[in-house]
């Protein structure tokens, strides 16, 4: 019985096949930095589409009322002025719509990212009766729309005596079940042997919590925060139904009243003025979301990482 042995290819054979590997691998190469250069121009255009109203907005609070009405497009920096901020500062009360909405914004927050997460760690790491009927129960709340709540929390609130209250504005939603849903799934990719060491080591239950969970949920807590500071700062419909008192109004409801509030305290003031005043409010609003997100971009960009990819 003889062995057949295979011919080794030749050398010369190599190299003609390398040859013919080659082209299409640096084509491939070649196309590479100009799809790159391609997707950043695309993204690029994309960015001045979305934030061209933003900055329009912003200019335009700079110039004269009639100069807004008749040539919206214009860009004279000598122009500018502050006028409309001076006036929107008179005639609105901007500033006690901001604070009412930093107390909010403070107590309301702190009571999300504290118990949200809490409610999470019972979900993802632990074993009861009823935990899937309950955690099902959580999701079905979010398919229920604000607008049907609204009634049945306003009836809760007045034979509470809290309307016109902040506890109106800030107690009800102050844990809602997508931040619950959020954190459970960040929680769930945190190892449970490290929850067995802390137990083995003697750490209380919301030891294990507080000194294991949180530290390896940072980022998911990062852009839950970022999450939770936009939803409360921009909320308007529960605001304006149970905080009807000027005293109580939020940023936003002050907003939304400003055109009102510019015509009534000052005799005369016509579409130009108004334009001006609530152009200079917007910018005044903006610029907190707008240094929110600039200062945890990174941290928001790594919690949505964190909370969408289980471990």
């Amino acid at each position: 019985m003889t062995d057949t042995v295979t011919p080794l290819p030749s050398t010369a054979s190599a190299r003609t096949r390398s040859r013919r590997l080659r082209p299409s691998l640096d084509s491939g190469q070649r196309d590479r930095p100009a799809l790159r250069i391609a997707s950043h121009i695309f993204l690029l255009l994309l960015m001045l589409l979305f934030l061209a109203p933003v900055v329009w907005a912003i200019v335009s609070a700079f110039k004269q009322p009639n100069d807004i009405i008749t040539d919206p497009l214009a860009f004279d920096p000598s122009a500018f002025t502050l006028q409309n901020f001076t006036a929107m500062f008179h005639d609105v009360p901007i500033g006690h719509g901001f604070v009412n909405t930093a107390i909010v914004l403070v107590v309301k927050g702190a009571i999300t990212l504290f118990c949200a997460p809490l409610a999470a760690f019972a979900f993802a790491k632990y074993e009861f009766r009823g935990k899937n009927l309950l955690f099902g129960t959580v999701l079905v709340t979010l398919m229920l729309p604000v607008i049907v709540l609204i009634i049945p929390l306003l009836l809760e609130m007045k034979m509470l005596g809290w309307v016109n209250t902040y506890q109106a504005l800030i107690l009800p939603g102050a844990v809602d079940a997508f931040a619950i849903f959020w954190m459970r799934q960040v929680i769930s990719a945190v190892p449970d042997e490290l929850l067995d060491a802390a137990r083995v080591d003697g750490c209380s239950e919301f030891g294990i919590f507080w000194r294991v969970v949180v530290p390896v949920i940072r980022p998911g807590l990062a852009g839950l925060a970022v999450l939770t500071i936009m939803n409360i700062y921009n909320d308007f419909v529960w605001p304006v139904v149970v905080a009807s008192s000027e005293q109580m109004a939020t940023l936003q409801v002050v907003l939304s009243t400003l055109a009102q509030n510019i015509t009534g305290n000052r005799i005369g003031a016509d579409y130009a003025t108004v334009t001006g005043e609530l152009l200079a409010a917007s910018s005044v609003a903006l610029i907190p979301l707008l240094v929110l997100f600039i200062v945890l971009q990174r941290h928001f960009i790594n919690g949505i990482l964190a909370g969408s990819v289980k471990g």
